[in-house]
């Protein structure tokens, strides 16, 4: 089954049929405020997602990579780089560092390698479940923070 990524002025506004909701001022802060009917907190004065619902987002020290996602531990690589798993859910990445899978996911990008376009769940599957909304969302919320940070140093 393919899932449909849905973008408007750059923005991810959907992942199949889950909604992502904007503050009233998206063209000045382009955080995300809900995934569906969860919330999402940051840290104070931050884009450091703190919780998406009830499920609370722990961080490694000095680090932008989580470390725990509600119950799950998430596992870096052998350098603390990037991220290789959250919980059962293993990431695959492509030569180019982009994630190209999470778990039975496998993500698909535009032309330009900048947005993920589509997402194919095997089988025939009608919907995605809300564990693998959380975590693909997750992937690429911080996937999207890590390239935004890498072209606001390098301008």
């Amino acid at each position: 089954m393919d899932i449909e990524l849905t973008y408007d002025k750059g923005l991810l506004r959907g992942i199949g049929g889950a909604a992502i909701t904007y503050g009233r001022r998206e063209w000045m802060d382009s955080t995300p405020r809900a995934l569906g009917s969860w919330p999402l907190e940051y840290q104070r004065f931050s884009s450091t997602l703190r919780a998406v619902g009830d499920i609370e987002i722990t961080y490694r020290q000095r680090s932008s990579l989580p470390r725990t996602v509600g119950r799950w531990s998430c596992e870096t690589s052998r350098f603390g780089g990037r991220l290789d798993s959250i919980g059962p859910h293993e990431l695959r990445h492509d030569g180019g560092g982009r994630v190209c899978a999470v778990g039975p996911l496998e993500i698909f990008y535009d032309r330009g390698g900048g947005h993920a376009i589509r997402v194919r769940l095997p089988g025939d599957d009608a919907t995605l479940s809300d564990e693998l909304l959380l975590v693909l969302f997750l992937v690429l919320f911080w996937q999207q923070q890590a390239w935004d940070a890498y072209h606001q140093a390098n301008r």
